[in-house]
């Protein structure tokens, strides 16, 4: 029997519901469980230090956001990773391609493959998707908890469209490989793995183990062309339309003229000035074969 600890959110939109059948169905796997649920995502690193001895793997169920909140844990432990995809928009997930069907999910953790994923890191914090400033941090601060509870992944899409009104251009300073871009844009992202937002694409080739960071810049002059962007995102090959820059490697600086806040996977977590980097193969996860 494996051991592992099983964590799970109980404010993720479907985890308070879920846990039991979690439970049930990893046990009928042959796994013998330590089950902690949280109130508080700040809990979970310090449980997985807790728990590091006891168990060979951490079980997460939750959205982005949750498994964001683990990542030091699990950095410091070095315990693979299984997902329980529970949240709202499940990017990790989706990326990894791991399905969302819980039974599904549970069999993946069960036969599927330890995998080494790159984690992206800015200003002392870690992210697996995306980290952005401009529209998506408006985003981020309209999409309540009652929004994703009510719409799930299409409270992305009204709340774009909502942000959209407000949305104002800025001007930033981006440095990669020792040159520097001096651009008016309304959302500057930094990408790690392939997907953000509810299904939005990083870049058309982007992958969670390519060892760089994805950048794209939206310098478009109206409000509307971003809505004639948003099929060209969700395929990837938004970086070849002319208002969109796009730039790869493994380290970004992003400087603006006052301090903007800065969203990683889903939560604001730091601001501008900012220095981005990949950590290549940081972490393992527990992935479809």
């Amino acid at each position: 029997m494996k051991k592992a600890l099983l964590l799970v959110n109980q404010h993720s939109r479907k985890g308070q519901k879920l846990l039991s059948q979690a439970t049930v169905g990893l046990q009928a796997l042959g796994f013998e469980l330590i089950v902690e649920s949280t109130d508080s995502a700040s809990e979970l690193s310090e449980t997985i230090r807790r728990y590091k001895k006891q168990v060979e793997l951490v079980i997460i169920g939750g959205g982005d956001g949750t498994l964001n909140s683990a990542i030091e844990g699990l950095i410091e432990t070095k315990l693979p990773l299984g997902i329980l995809p529970m949240g709202t928009a499940n990017d990790l997930a989706r990326t990894l391609g791991i399905p969302t069907d819980l039974s599904a999910a549970c069999q993946v953790i069960s036969s599927g493959k330890v995998r080494l994923i790159d984690l992206g890191w800015v200003n002392g914090q870690h992210f697996f998707n995306v980290a952005s400033l401009g529209l998506s941090v408006q985003i981020t601060q309209r999409l309540t908890k009652d929004i994703k509870q009510r719409w799930g992944v299409l409270a992305y899409a009204f709340t774009a469209l909502q942000a959209l009104w407000q949305a104002r251009p800025f001007r930033a300073e981006i440095i990669v490989n020792n040159k520097s871009f001096h651009v008016k844009t309304i959302q500057i992202a930094i990408g790690n793995g392939r997907y953000y937002g509810g299904g939005m694409t990083v870049a058309e080739d982007a992958t969670i183990d390519d060892k760089r960071l994805d950048l794209y810049s939206l310098e478009t002059k109206k409000w509307w062309e971003i809505i004639a962007l948003l099929p060209a995102m969700r395929q990837g090959n938004h970086t070849s339309w002319p208002n969109v820059r796009a730039l790869h490697g493994q380290e970004f600086q992003v400087n603006t003229s006052k301090r903007r806040p800065i969203n990683t996977d889903g939560e604001i977590t730091t601001h501008t000035p900012a220095k981005f980097r990949v950590i290549p193969q940081a972490l393992a996860v527990i992935a479809p074969a």
